[in-house]
């Protein structure tokens, strides 16, 4: 990246987590919006050297998180959104570590995806006060009957590219991910036309076989949605969605890391086959996250939220999305999964902004970069959030 200059700024002193590994006594020098300088101390440029300073020797300073995968949080929902829900939907998450986030919509009316794509497009164009929305995530309607986990069967649709093409016009760039069963009519049509115009094509809530999904990855399929849930399962003889997600490098697997949707043995081995870049941490937090239990709804189902854990009124073996948030989920990726510090952050970080192709710009410490960070103390305990250079107001 071209070098940046500035006559004012701050200097972030602490163990610094960059592409190259972590600094045991590094420095980031941060002026406006942007990272001038990431790396060793003894190296900070005279130039930067007089800046107002923060030490921080004995704690961690990282990359912000990047959810792609998200629908509310703080009793709000991003499929009844207006300016003030999601202001309080991006302020909670941003006190969580999230500093870039994708509105995520549920299976829904035409009519209803059409409205939250104009309210997010409308909240985008002014100035964003905490965690940036990068884009919107269409979570179906293109999904299958059989594995609707938390969706509204009433709503479920084939594929449809005409009603692609509208958004897109209507909204250029705005979509920057979309959820399918890939076995559906009209599917690998959509797939070819998702990644045409560079949006990620992902599997979930399907019953594809594995057969089905390598052809999809053929047809540029490159993503799969809270692995491991609602897909068809591994078997030896019939490995079915999950085989083909785990054994293609071709496509990016999420994680919903909270010993609850999945397993921590099987975290781990999704971590282990994904270590090459293609795992991603993400929520899949409901209006509930960040409240007490009670009732709630994700999209327009009812939800109870009991110890923490949401499922269907109707249905209590459905999950209904989570009351996750990042840190936590980084922390379980540490602490239970086994992953490294390094892995878990580019799980967090750096792969999430490669999906959105965002990685020039976030994701990482570097200079050029925008100057997303977290400082976590020797815990993992989120301590201070800084978006687009801006500290952030801590929780109460």
């Amino acid at each position: 990246m071209a070098e940046i200059t500035a006559t004012n700024g701050e200097l972030l002193y602490g163990k610094v987590l960059t592409p190259n590994g972590l600094i045991p006594q590094g420095v980031l020098a941060i002026s406006g919006e942007r990272i001038l300088y990431a790396g060793e101390a003894h190296d900070l440029p005279t130039a930067y050297a007089n800046w107002e300073a923060s030490h921080h020797d004995n704690e961690l300073l990282l990359p912000g998180f990047v959810d792609v995968h998200v629908h509310g949080g703080a009793g709000y929902d991003f499929m009844y959104s207006d300016e003030a829900s999601i202001d309080a939907i991006t302020k909670f998450h941003s006190t969580q570590g999230t500093t870039t986030m994708l509105a995520t919509t549920m299976t829904a009316a035409k009519a209803d995806i059409d409205r939250v794509l104009e309210e997010v497009h409308a909240y985008r164009s002014k100035e964003m006060p905490y965690a940036q929305l990068a884009g919107v995530h269409l979570e179906g309607p293109f999904i299958s009957h059989k594995w609707m986990g938390a969706q509204n069967p009433e709503h479920i649709a084939p594929a449809n590219i005409d009603w692609l093409e509208d958004w897109e016009h209507a909204y250029p760039g705005m979509i920057r991910q979309v959820t399918l069963a890939p076995e559906r009519e009209g599917a690998l049509e959509a797939i070819r036309w998702l990644r045409k115009h560079e949006i990620t094509a992902a599997l979930g809530h399907t019953d594809a076989t594995y057969e089905e999904v390598i052809a999809a990855a053929d047809a540029g399929l490159n993503h799969a949605v809270h692995t491991f849930n609602a897909m068809t399962p591994l078997h030896h003889r019939k490995p079915g969605t999950v085989g083909a997600v785990l054994s293609d490098a071709r496509i990016r697997g999420e994680i919903i890391a909270d010993g609850i949707h999945v397993h921590p043995a099987m975290v781990t081995l999704l971590s282990r086959l994904k270590n090459d870049g293609n795992l991603l941490l993400i929520t899949d937090a409901m209006s509930a996250t960040g409240l007490s239990d009670g009732e709630y709804k994700i999209g327009d189902l009812p939800v109870i939220v009991k110890d923490g854990i949401a499922t269907l009124r109707d249905n209590p073996a459905a999950l209904a999305g989570s009351t996750l948030t990042m840190i936590r989920g980084f922390q379980f990726l540490i602490q239970q999964a086994g992953m490294s510090l390094e892995e878990a952050s580019r799980a967090a970080s750096l792969t999430p902004a490669v999906s959105l192709g965002l990685e020039q710009r976030i994701g990482s410490l570097e200079a050029g970069k925008q100057a997303d960070i977290l400082l976590l103390d020797d815990k993992l305990q989120l301590q201070e959030v800084w978006i687009r250079g801006r500290k952030q107001q801590r929780q109460s």
